[in-house]
């Protein structure tokens, strides 16, 4: 499913299954967003599958809510980075309203997670305490940015892994929301909304808890 040399693409066989389920998680928002990423964890009561059903194993079962617990784990990042921003009182005026609206975004997605991770029997991780250097606004909001091309970057090198096609569904929701955060804050730094060109770029998760280290404080 993977290539050294073109994007990470998710095809129909990875996402087939319920239609309604699909749109239901894109097409999420608010509170409504985390009943979507539970219910595409359900069963689909409105009509089968036309394509055979997927075995689901205890291996395959345990490495999806290793996963999402991954994704949590970022998740607590930028959220507790975005209540610490505004917090700082560094940001005004529409740029304050970006990072309120892109906090309350990301602990939405803490708590989609989270639900999701109990749905499938699975204890969610705790929250990370953290530390991040809001020195200036400039910081800020290169920070964010930083924060948020990373989330993107975890969010599709993780996609070739995910076993269960909703489960693959929903984390691409969320992705693609935190791609959008990236290009806006891109965008306010007077950079291009798209710094890898026509594909995106995955960051296996190595790369990305290297990156984050400086921002969780360990015991």
């Amino acid at each position: 499913m993977t290539s050294t040399k073109g994007p990470i693409v998710a095809t129909p066989t990875r996402l087939r299954g319920s239609r309604r389920h699909f749109l239901k998680v894109a097409g999420a928002g608010g509170v409504a967003g985390s009943a979507a990423l539970l219910a595409a964890c359900g069963d689909d009561d409105e009509g089968a599958s036309t394509a055979a059903p997927r075995t689901t194993t205890t291996a395959s079962m345990d490495g999806d809510l290793a996963i999402l617990n991954y994704a949590l784990t970022l998740e607590y990042l930028e959220a507790d980075f975005y209540d610490k921003v505004v917090a700082a009182d560094l940001l005004k005026g529409r740029e304050l309203e970006l990072a309120k609206k892109f906090g309350d975004t990301e602990a939405q997605h803490v708590e989609a997670l989270k639900g999701t991770i109990e749905k499938l029997g699975g204890t969610p991780v705790d929250a990370p305490k953290t530390q991040f250097p809001l020195e200036s606004r400039a910081k800020v909001l290169d920070l964010a940015a930083t924060v948020e091309n990373l989330g993107a970057a975890a969010y599709l090198g993780k996609a070739p892994e995910i076993q269960s096609d909703e489960v693959l569904a929903a984390a691409l929701s969320i992705h693609s929301v935190e791609a959008r955060h990236a290009a806006a804050l891109n965008h306010l730094l007077g950079k291009t909304a798209t710094p890898d060109g026509a594909f995106a770029k995955p960051a296996p998760e190595s790369q990305v808890l290297e990156a984050v280290k400086p921002f969780i404080v360990t015991p």
